[in-house]
Protein backbone atom coordinates (compact mmCIF):
# COMPACT_ATOMS: atom_id res chain seq x y z
CA UNK A 1 0.00 0.00 0.00
CA UNK A 2 1.62 3.28 -1.09
CA UNK A 3 1.46 6.52 0.89
CA UNK A 4 -1.45 8.01 -1.05
CA UNK A 5 -3.52 4.82 -0.89
CA UNK A 6 -2.81 4.57 2.82
CA UNK A 7 -4.08 8.08 3.46
CA UNK A 8 -7.13 7.79 1.23
CA UNK A 9 -8.16 4.64 3.12
CA UNK A 10 -7.48 6.36 6.43
CA UNK A 11 -9.48 9.46 5.46
CA UNK A 12 -12.44 7.31 4.46
CA UNK A 13 -12.36 5.60 7.85
CA UNK A 14 -12.16 8.74 9.97
CA UNK A 15 -14.55 10.87 7.94
CA UNK A 16 -17.36 8.49 8.82
CA UNK A 17 -17.14 9.91 12.35
CA UNK A 18 -17.14 8.28 15.74
CA UNK A 19 -19.43 9.37 18.55
CA UNK A 20 -18.06 6.47 20.63
CA UNK A 21 -14.42 5.45 20.89
CA UNK A 22 -14.52 2.42 18.59
CA UNK A 23 -10.94 1.28 18.23
CA UNK A 24 -9.04 -0.79 15.74
CA UNK A 25 -5.33 -0.95 16.33
CA UNK A 26 -3.01 -0.12 13.47
CA UNK A 27 -2.33 -2.99 11.15
CA UNK A 28 1.18 -4.38 10.77
CA UNK A 29 1.39 -2.61 7.41
CA UNK A 30 0.39 0.71 8.97
CA UNK A 31 2.93 0.30 11.77
CA UNK A 32 5.61 -0.41 9.18
CA UNK A 33 4.76 2.86 7.44
CA UNK A 34 6.01 4.83 10.47
CA UNK A 35 9.49 6.05 9.63
CA UNK A 36 8.94 5.26 5.95
CA UNK A 37 5.99 6.81 4.11
CA UNK A 38 5.09 8.48 7.38
CA UNK A 39 7.34 10.18 9.89
CA UNK A 40 7.89 8.58 13.29
CA UNK A 41 5.09 10.78 14.64
CA UNK A 42 2.61 9.71 11.98
CA UNK A 43 2.60 12.67 9.59
CA UNK A 44 3.03 12.44 5.83
CA UNK A 45 6.73 12.63 5.13
CA UNK A 46 6.33 13.95 1.58
CA UNK A 47 5.57 17.55 0.76
CA UNK A 48 2.62 18.65 -1.34
CA UNK A 49 2.59 18.52 -5.12
CA UNK A 50 2.86 22.31 -5.44
CA UNK A 51 6.07 22.35 -3.39
CA UNK A 52 4.64 24.92 -0.97
CA UNK A 53 4.82 22.35 1.84
CA UNK A 54 8.29 20.76 1.82
CA UNK A 55 9.21 17.19 2.60
CA UNK A 56 9.84 16.53 6.27
CA UNK A 57 13.61 16.69 6.85
CA UNK A 58 13.97 16.52 10.64
CA UNK A 59 17.54 17.68 10.06
CA UNK A 60 17.82 19.48 13.40
CA UNK A 61 17.48 18.21 16.94
CA UNK A 62 18.46 20.59 19.70
CA UNK A 63 20.12 23.87 18.77
CA UNK A 64 20.32 24.52 14.99
CA UNK A 65 23.68 25.40 13.44
CA UNK A 66 24.53 29.08 13.78
CA UNK A 67 21.97 29.76 16.54
CA UNK A 68 23.41 31.26 19.71
CA UNK A 69 21.20 29.80 22.43
CA UNK A 70 22.56 30.56 25.93
CA UNK A 71 20.77 27.79 27.80
CA UNK A 72 17.92 27.29 30.26
CA UNK A 73 16.10 30.44 31.30
CA UNK A 74 17.18 32.38 28.22
CA UNK A 75 15.14 33.38 25.19
CA UNK A 76 15.09 31.01 22.23
CA UNK A 77 16.66 32.78 19.21
CA UNK A 78 14.77 32.66 15.93
CA UNK A 79 16.52 30.42 13.36
CA UNK A 80 14.37 32.02 10.63
CA UNK A 81 14.88 35.66 11.66
CA UNK A 82 16.31 36.52 8.23
CA UNK A 83 13.16 35.50 6.35
CA UNK A 84 10.59 37.89 4.89
CA UNK A 85 6.92 37.08 4.24
CA UNK A 86 6.16 35.40 0.94
CA UNK A 87 2.87 37.33 0.87
CA UNK A 88 0.43 39.01 3.23
CA UNK A 89 -3.26 38.10 3.39
CA UNK A 90 -5.65 41.01 3.94
CA UNK A 91 -9.40 41.48 3.84
CA UNK A 92 -9.03 42.56 0.20
CA UNK A 93 -7.34 39.37 -1.03
CA UNK A 94 -8.61 36.81 1.52
CA UNK A 95 -10.95 35.18 -0.99
CA UNK A 96 -7.92 34.01 -2.97
CA UNK A 97 -6.89 31.94 0.07
CA UNK A 98 -10.35 31.11 1.42
CA UNK A 99 -9.88 27.32 1.17
CA UNK A 100 -6.80 27.61 3.39
CA UNK A 101 -8.42 29.73 6.12
CA UNK A 102 -10.60 28.76 9.06
CA UNK A 103 -14.02 30.28 9.65
CA UNK A 104 -12.49 32.08 12.62
CA UNK A 105 -9.77 33.69 10.53
CA UNK A 106 -12.34 34.80 7.95
CA UNK A 107 -14.45 36.29 10.73
CA UNK A 108 -11.47 38.33 11.95
CA UNK A 109 -10.85 39.66 8.44
CA UNK A 110 -14.52 40.63 8.15
CA UNK A 111 -14.65 42.25 11.59
CA UNK A 112 -11.36 44.17 11.28
CA UNK A 113 -10.93 44.67 7.51
CA UNK A 114 -8.61 47.66 7.81
CA UNK A 115 -6.06 46.22 10.22
CA UNK A 116 -6.15 42.41 10.52
CA UNK A 117 -3.47 40.80 8.36
CA UNK A 118 -1.66 37.47 8.09
CA UNK A 119 2.01 37.54 6.96
CA UNK A 120 2.74 34.12 5.43
CA UNK A 121 6.32 32.80 5.56
CA UNK A 122 8.04 29.76 4.03
CA UNK A 123 6.98 26.47 5.59
CA UNK A 124 9.66 24.60 7.55
CA UNK A 125 9.68 20.99 8.75
CA UNK A 126 13.25 21.02 10.02
CA UNK A 127 13.10 19.77 13.62
CA UNK A 128 13.36 16.04 14.26
CA UNK A 129 12.64 13.85 17.24
CA UNK A 130 14.95 13.04 20.12
CA UNK A 131 15.69 9.68 21.69
CA UNK A 132 13.61 6.60 21.16
CA UNK A 133 10.50 8.39 19.88
CA UNK A 134 10.31 6.28 16.74
CA UNK A 135 10.33 2.94 18.52
CA UNK A 136 7.89 4.16 21.18
CA UNK A 137 5.52 5.43 18.49
CA UNK A 138 5.53 2.02 16.80
CA UNK A 139 4.81 0.33 20.11
CA UNK A 140 1.91 2.70 20.71
CA UNK A 141 0.52 2.23 17.20
CA UNK A 142 0.38 -1.52 17.76
CA UNK A 143 -0.73 -1.60 21.40
CA UNK A 144 -2.21 1.66 22.73
CA UNK A 145 -5.91 1.71 23.50
CA UNK A 146 -8.58 3.92 25.01
CA UNK A 147 -10.29 3.02 28.24
CA UNK A 148 -13.42 4.14 30.08
CA UNK A 149 -15.07 5.42 26.89
CA UNK A 150 -12.06 7.57 26.05
CA UNK A 151 -11.75 9.22 29.47
CA UNK A 152 -8.37 7.51 29.80
CA UNK A 153 -5.91 5.46 27.81
CA UNK A 154 -3.21 2.83 28.11
CA UNK A 155 -0.08 3.79 26.18
CA UNK A 156 3.63 4.53 26.56
CA UNK A 157 4.82 8.05 27.32
CA UNK A 158 7.26 9.85 25.08
CA UNK A 159 5.50 9.45 21.73
CA UNK A 160 1.99 10.04 20.36
CA UNK A 161 -0.31 7.32 21.72
CA UNK A 162 -2.08 6.95 18.37
CA UNK A 163 0.27 7.96 15.53
CA UNK A 164 -2.32 6.60 13.10
CA UNK A 165 -5.55 7.81 14.78
CA UNK A 166 -8.77 6.00 13.94
CA UNK A 167 -11.29 8.30 15.65
CA UNK A 168 -11.72 11.68 17.25
CA UNK A 169 -10.83 10.66 20.80
CA UNK A 170 -7.55 9.10 19.66
CA UNK A 171 -6.71 12.29 17.80
CA UNK A 172 -7.59 14.34 20.88
CA UNK A 173 -5.28 12.24 23.07
CA UNK A 174 -2.43 12.86 20.61
CA UNK A 175 -3.02 16.56 21.18
CA UNK A 176 -3.38 16.15 24.96
CA UNK A 177 0.01 14.41 25.25
CA UNK A 178 1.88 16.35 22.56
CA UNK A 179 5.06 18.17 23.46
CA UNK A 180 5.32 17.24 27.10
CA UNK A 181 8.14 18.70 29.19
CA UNK A 182 9.52 17.28 32.44
CA UNK A 183 9.27 20.57 34.33
CA UNK A 184 8.29 24.14 33.46
CA UNK A 185 8.66 27.20 35.66
CA UNK A 186 8.27 30.88 34.86
CA UNK A 187 6.32 34.12 34.77
CA UNK A 188 3.49 34.43 32.29
CA UNK A 189 1.76 37.71 31.46
CA UNK A 190 -1.88 38.02 30.48
CA UNK A 191 -3.77 40.95 28.99
CA UNK A 192 -7.32 41.69 27.92
CA UNK A 193 -7.34 44.37 25.25
CA UNK A 194 -10.67 46.16 24.88
CA UNK A 195 -11.81 47.80 21.62
CA UNK A 196 -10.91 51.27 22.92
CA UNK A 197 -7.35 50.13 23.60
CA UNK A 198 -7.66 49.89 27.39
CA UNK A 199 -5.86 46.88 28.87
CA UNK A 200 -6.62 44.75 31.95
CA UNK A 201 -3.44 43.02 33.07
CA UNK A 202 -2.80 39.64 34.61
CA UNK A 203 0.41 37.94 35.67
CA UNK A 204 0.98 34.47 37.10
CA UNK A 205 3.91 32.40 38.20
CA UNK A 206 3.30 28.99 36.70
CA UNK A 207 4.93 25.66 37.51
CA UNK A 208 4.29 22.18 36.19
CA UNK A 209 5.92 18.83 36.90
CA UNK A 210 5.39 15.72 34.78
CA UNK A 211 7.27 12.91 36.53
CA UNK A 212 6.72 10.40 33.73
CA UNK A 213 8.76 12.57 31.35
CA UNK A 214 11.91 12.64 33.45
CA UNK A 215 15.05 11.99 31.36
CA UNK A 216 15.85 8.35 30.61
CA UNK A 217 12.46 7.23 31.87
CA UNK A 218 10.15 4.82 30.07
CA UNK A 219 6.72 4.68 31.62
CA UNK A 220 3.11 3.91 30.87
CA UNK A 221 0.15 6.26 31.11
CA UNK A 222 -0.87 5.29 34.62
CA UNK A 223 -1.64 7.43 37.66
CA UNK A 224 -0.72 11.11 37.75
CA UNK A 225 0.07 12.84 34.48
CA UNK A 226 0.98 16.27 35.84
CA UNK A 227 1.31 18.36 39.00
CA UNK A 228 0.64 22.10 38.60
CA UNK A 229 0.84 25.31 40.62
CA UNK A 230 -0.32 28.79 39.65
CA UNK A 231 0.32 31.86 41.80
CA UNK A 232 -1.51 35.05 40.83
CA UNK A 233 0.53 38.26 40.88
CA UNK A 234 -1.95 40.43 38.94
CA UNK A 235 -4.68 41.69 39.06
CA UNK A 236 -4.25 43.19 42.51
CA UNK A 237 -7.64 41.99 43.78
CA UNK A 238 -6.49 38.38 43.34
CA UNK A 239 -2.83 38.83 44.21
CA UNK A 240 -1.50 35.97 46.30
CA UNK A 241 -4.07 33.36 45.30
CA UNK A 242 -2.41 30.01 44.69
CA UNK A 243 -3.94 27.01 42.92
CA UNK A 244 -2.24 23.62 43.14
CA UNK A 245 -3.40 20.28 41.90
CA UNK A 246 -2.84 17.19 39.84
CA UNK A 247 -4.06 15.76 36.57
CA UNK A 248 -4.46 12.02 36.03
CA UNK A 249 -4.34 10.07 32.81
CA UNK A 250 -7.80 8.65 33.45
CA UNK A 251 -10.31 11.44 34.05
CA UNK A 252 -13.14 9.10 34.97
CA UNK A 253 -11.28 7.08 37.57
CA UNK A 254 -9.63 10.16 39.10
CA UNK A 255 -10.96 13.60 38.07
CA UNK A 256 -8.65 16.59 38.20
CA UNK A 257 -7.98 17.67 41.78
CA UNK A 258 -7.40 21.32 42.65
CA UNK A 259 -6.88 23.35 45.84
CA UNK A 260 -6.87 27.11 46.25
CA UNK A 261 -5.09 29.24 48.85
CA UNK A 262 -6.93 32.46 49.69
CA UNK A 263 -4.58 35.16 51.04
CA UNK A 264 -7.48 36.95 52.78
CA UNK A 265 -8.37 34.00 54.99
CA UNK A 266 -4.97 32.28 54.80
CA UNK A 267 -6.81 29.03 54.25
CA UNK A 268 -6.62 26.31 51.63
CA UNK A 269 -9.79 24.66 50.39
CA UNK A 270 -10.44 22.03 47.77
CA UNK A 271 -12.06 23.31 44.61
CA UNK A 272 -15.33 21.45 43.90
CA UNK A 273 -14.31 21.32 40.25
CA UNK A 274 -11.38 22.82 38.40
CA UNK A 275 -11.66 22.80 34.66
CA UNK A 276 -14.19 22.72 31.86
CA UNK A 277 -15.77 26.16 31.29
CA UNK A 278 -14.70 27.91 34.48
CA UNK A 279 -13.64 31.47 33.41
CA UNK A 280 -9.91 32.14 33.58
CA UNK A 281 -7.74 35.24 33.50
CA UNK A 282 -8.65 38.94 33.67
CA UNK A 283 -12.21 39.46 32.46
CA UNK A 284 -12.85 35.73 32.09
CA UNK A 285 -12.32 35.84 28.32
CA UNK A 286 -11.19 32.22 28.18
CA UNK A 287 -12.10 29.03 29.97
CA UNK A 288 -9.89 26.68 31.96
CA UNK A 289 -10.13 24.07 29.21
CA UNK A 290 -9.16 26.66 26.56
CA UNK A 291 -5.51 26.30 27.56
CA UNK A 292 -3.66 24.81 24.56
CA UNK A 293 -7.15 24.93 22.92
CA UNK A 294 -8.32 21.97 25.00
CA UNK A 295 -7.21 20.21 28.15
CA UNK A 296 -8.75 17.95 30.75
CA UNK A 297 -11.57 15.46 30.50
CA UNK A 298 -13.18 14.92 27.09
CA UNK A 299 -16.38 13.59 28.66
CA UNK A 300 -18.73 16.46 27.80
CA UNK A 301 -18.25 16.24 24.03
CA UNK A 302 -18.58 13.85 21.13
CA UNK A 303 -15.35 13.97 19.14
CA UNK A 304 -15.08 13.48 15.40
CA UNK A 305 -12.26 13.74 12.87
CA UNK A 306 -13.34 15.93 9.96
CA UNK A 307 -10.25 15.07 7.91
CA UNK A 308 -6.92 16.62 6.96
CA UNK A 309 -6.31 19.71 4.89
CA UNK A 310 -3.76 22.37 4.07
CA UNK A 311 -4.23 25.54 6.09
CA UNK A 312 -2.38 28.74 6.88
CA UNK A 313 -1.72 28.65 10.61
CA UNK A 314 0.57 30.22 13.25
CA UNK A 315 3.86 28.32 13.56
CA UNK A 316 7.57 28.75 14.37
CA UNK A 317 6.55 31.74 16.49
CA UNK A 318 9.89 32.93 17.79
CA UNK A 319 9.45 36.61 17.03
CA UNK A 320 6.41 37.21 19.24
CA UNK A 321 8.19 36.09 22.44
CA UNK A 322 11.48 37.96 22.02
CA UNK A 323 12.43 40.25 24.96
CA UNK A 324 12.80 43.27 22.67
CA UNK A 325 9.10 43.06 21.74
CA UNK A 326 7.37 45.55 24.01
CA UNK A 327 3.80 44.89 24.98
CA UNK A 328 2.89 48.44 23.95
CA UNK A 329 3.95 47.57 20.40
CA UNK A 330 2.40 44.09 20.41
CA UNK A 331 -1.02 44.68 21.99
CA UNK A 332 -3.05 46.85 19.65
CA UNK A 333 -6.83 47.43 19.64
CA UNK A 334 -8.80 44.53 18.08
CA UNK A 335 -5.84 42.15 17.63
CA UNK A 336 -2.10 41.78 18.19
CA UNK A 337 0.23 43.63 15.86
CA UNK A 338 0.45 41.41 12.72
CA UNK A 339 4.14 42.32 12.32
CA UNK A 340 4.98 39.95 15.19
CA UNK A 341 2.97 36.99 13.91
CA UNK A 342 4.30 34.25 11.66
CA UNK A 343 1.98 32.02 9.62
CA UNK A 344 2.91 29.02 7.51
CA UNK A 345 1.04 26.73 5.12
CA UNK A 346 0.84 23.37 6.89
CA UNK A 347 -1.16 20.16 6.80
CA UNK A 348 -3.49 19.96 9.76
CA UNK A 349 -5.97 17.53 11.23
CA UNK A 350 -9.44 19.01 11.74
CA UNK A 351 -11.11 17.83 14.96
CA UNK A 352 -14.69 18.64 15.90
CA UNK A 353 -16.28 18.48 19.35
CA UNK A 354 -20.06 18.68 19.83
CA UNK A 355 -21.60 19.06 23.27
CA UNK A 356 -23.42 15.92 24.39
CA UNK A 357 -27.07 16.00 25.39
CA UNK A 358 -27.44 16.56 29.11
CA UNK A 359 -24.05 18.27 29.52
CA UNK A 360 -23.29 21.94 30.08
CA UNK A 361 -20.53 24.11 28.63
CA UNK A 362 -20.19 27.65 27.29
CA UNK A 363 -19.20 26.17 23.92
CA UNK A 364 -21.73 24.00 22.12
CA UNK A 365 -19.26 23.18 19.35
CA UNK A 366 -15.50 23.45 18.95
CA UNK A 367 -13.44 22.97 15.81
CA UNK A 368 -9.72 22.50 16.40
CA UNK A 369 -6.83 22.48 13.92
CA UNK A 370 -3.85 20.26 14.86
CA UNK A 371 -0.40 20.29 13.29
CA UNK A 372 0.32 16.96 11.58
CA UNK A 373 4.03 16.88 12.49
CA UNK A 374 3.65 17.49 16.23
CA UNK A 375 -0.08 16.95 17.04
CA UNK A 376 -0.23 20.36 18.72
CA UNK A 377 -3.43 22.38 18.36
CA UNK A 378 -2.81 25.79 16.76
CA UNK A 379 -6.29 27.23 16.18
CA UNK A 380 -9.85 26.68 17.36
CA UNK A 381 -13.26 28.09 16.48
CA UNK A 382 -15.78 28.11 19.34
CA UNK A 383 -19.53 28.26 18.80
CA UNK A 384 -22.24 29.29 21.27
CA UNK A 385 -25.51 27.49 22.03
CA UNK A 386 -27.20 29.21 19.07
CA UNK A 387 -24.61 27.78 16.71
CA UNK A 388 -23.00 31.19 16.18
CA UNK A 389 -19.22 31.57 15.95
CA UNK A 390 -18.28 33.29 19.20
CA UNK A 391 -14.58 32.98 20.02
CA UNK A 392 -11.50 32.41 17.91
CA UNK A 393 -8.33 31.06 19.51
CA UNK A 394 -4.78 30.94 18.16
CA UNK A 395 -1.78 29.41 19.92
CA UNK A 396 1.78 30.24 18.90
CA UNK A 397 4.43 27.52 19.13
CA UNK A 398 8.20 27.44 18.85
CA UNK A 399 10.73 24.64 19.10
CA UNK A 400 12.45 24.67 22.51
CA UNK A 401 16.02 23.58 21.82
CA UNK A 402 16.77 22.25 25.29
CA UNK A 403 13.53 20.26 25.53
CA UNK A 404 13.63 18.94 21.97
CA UNK A 405 9.93 19.65 21.42
CA UNK A 406 7.56 22.41 20.35
CA UNK A 407 6.03 24.29 23.28
CA UNK A 408 3.17 26.77 23.38
CA UNK A 409 3.81 30.45 23.79
CA UNK A 410 1.62 33.54 23.39
CA UNK A 411 -1.99 32.42 23.03
CA UNK A 412 -4.72 34.72 21.69
CA UNK A 413 -8.45 34.44 22.38
CA UNK A 414 -10.75 36.71 20.36
CA UNK A 415 -14.30 37.44 21.50
CA UNK A 416 -16.19 38.36 18.34
CA UNK A 417 -19.22 39.70 20.25
CA UNK A 418 -17.43 42.21 22.47
CA UNK A 419 -14.51 43.00 20.17
CA UNK A 420 -12.07 42.34 23.01
CA UNK A 421 -9.28 39.78 22.97
CA UNK A 422 -7.14 38.13 25.60
CA UNK A 423 -3.49 37.15 25.33
CA UNK A 424 -2.07 34.50 27.63
CA UNK A 425 1.33 32.90 28.29
CA UNK A 426 3.35 35.92 27.21
CA UNK A 427 6.94 35.39 28.36
CA UNK A 428 8.68 38.41 26.85
CA UNK A 429 9.74 39.65 30.26
CA UNK A 430 11.38 36.42 31.33
CA UNK A 431 11.95 33.17 29.45
CA UNK A 432 10.72 30.03 31.23
CA UNK A 433 13.06 27.47 32.75
CA UNK A 434 12.35 24.04 31.28
CA UNK A 435 13.38 20.54 32.41
CA UNK A 436 15.13 21.71 35.57
CA UNK A 437 15.96 19.27 38.33
CA UNK A 438 15.10 19.35 42.01
CA UNK A 439 11.32 19.28 41.57
CA UNK A 440 9.19 16.80 43.48
CA UNK A 441 5.44 16.24 44.05
CA UNK A 442 5.85 17.86 47.49
CA UNK A 443 6.06 21.24 45.71
CA UNK A 444 2.43 20.88 44.61
CA UNK A 445 0.53 19.88 47.74
CA UNK A 446 -2.09 21.93 49.62
CA UNK A 447 0.48 22.37 52.40
CA UNK A 448 3.01 23.79 49.94
CA UNK A 449 0.41 26.37 48.82
CA UNK A 450 -0.29 27.31 52.41
CA UNK A 451 3.40 27.71 53.27
CA UNK A 452 4.14 29.72 50.15
CA UNK A 453 1.20 32.01 50.82
CA UNK A 454 2.16 32.88 54.40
Amino acid sequence: MNRRTLYVAHACAVSAGFGTPAHARATAQEVQSLGNELTCMGSEKAGNKEGTIPEFSGKWTGVPPGVNYKGAGNTYPDPYAHEKPLFVITAKNMQSYADKLSDGQKALFNKYPDTFQMPVYPTHRDFGYLGAVCELAKENAAQAELEDSGAGLQAINGAPPFPIPKNGLELLWNHQLAGSVYTYRGLQDQAVVYPNGEIAWGRVHFEVFLPAFAPNTKSKTNGIYAHFKTKILLPERQKGEIVVGSEHYNHRQTPRIGYIYNPGTRRVRQLPAYGFDMPQGPGGFRTIDDDRLFNGSPERYDWKILGKKEMIVPWNAYRIQQPNVKYADLLKPHHVNPDYMRYELRRVWVLEAKLKDGFRHQYARRVMYLDEDSWNGMMADHYDMRGQLWRVAMVNYFYAYDAGIYINSTSIYHDLNSGAYMTDKMTNGQAPVINAGGVTPVNFTPDSARMEGL
